[in-house]
């Protein structure tokens, strides 16, 4: 059948990117399949929410995006427009992993800390899951962060790239990605978590995974495109809502809080 002009002109990009790309068909009995490339932005869609945080459910995940010179570095390893992943716990807390280790905070403290926060949600999330979340954040607040695994992910997030070439199908993507993870991060599971590991770890054990990935192979850039009509590099459980911007700002030229400070 013949593919779109567009699918076309978007390969070039695609290829430059090393981004993940899938053939998807409409319903209308004369549809010809579309070339769907990731998606590597963050603006809001049309019809986006300005939401506040009372808007907000808990155990919605929150991309985000500082100012700083770590974050500046995480998005271009990973090529796109968000560094941080973190869980809304309700009542005003969100829970991450930063460099001083798990933490729970207020929701005004962690809105200070970025430059852009942005919303999405797993619509199977029960109160029984997010007890189950909150279990798993209250054993963890306080543990160390995972450096080995952040450190590790630098030279992975070059060499998967291999494996998201334009056109490869998303079985072998996926086998692929998890082939390159395992020899440059090991197996097994880590009792350290960084940012998307930790939110990945809690919806395990809630029982509502995400992805049967090895959740150290995830970036926040992953869990970016679980989200509803984007193409995810690796096989998701289920489609991310997006619930709304909660902060959204143009990212300033980097400046390190530490030196700063």
């Amino acid at each position: 059948m013949p593919i779109r002009r567009r699918a076309f002109a978007a390969a070039p990009l695609a290829v430059l990117a090393g981004c993940a790309t899938r053939f998807y068909q409409d319903d209308a009995p004369d549809a010809v399949p579309r070339l769907q490339v990731q998606n590597p932005g963050l603006q809001p869609p049309e019809g986006a929410l300005a939401i506040s945080s009372e808007l907000l459910a808990p155990g919605d995940i929150l991309l985000s995006a500082a100012d700083g010179a770590t974050s500046l570095g995480i998005r271009l390893m990973t090529l796109a427009p968000v560094s941080h992943a973190s869980l809304y716990m309700g009542d005003g807390k969100v829970a991450d992993a930063v460099g001083e280790g798990i933490r729970q905070l207020a929701m005004p403290r962690f809105l200070a800390e970025e430059a852009t926060v942005v919303a999405f949600r797993h619509p199977g999330v029960r109160p029984e899951h997010v007890e189950k979340m909150r279990a798993f954040v209250a054993e963890t607040v306080g543990q160390k962060y995972n450096y080995v695994g952040v450190l590790l992910q630098a030279p992975f997030s070059i060499e998967r790239r291999m494996c998201e070439v334009p056109f490869t199908p998303s079985l072998v993507r996926d086998f692929c990605l998890q082939g390159v993870g395992a020899a440059q991060l090991g197996l097994g599971r880590s009792d350290r978590f960084f940012c998307s590991q930790f939110v990945l770890e809690a919806y395990r054990r809630a029982g509502l995974p995400l992805t049967q990935a090895d959740p150290r192979l995830l970036s926040p850039a992953d869990l970016l495109h679980m989200r509803e009509g984007d193409v995810p590099s690796v096989r998701s459980e289920q489609v991310l809502h997006y619930v709304g911007h909660l902060k959204i700002a143009p990212v300033a030229a980097p400046v390190d809080r530490a030196a700063a400070a």
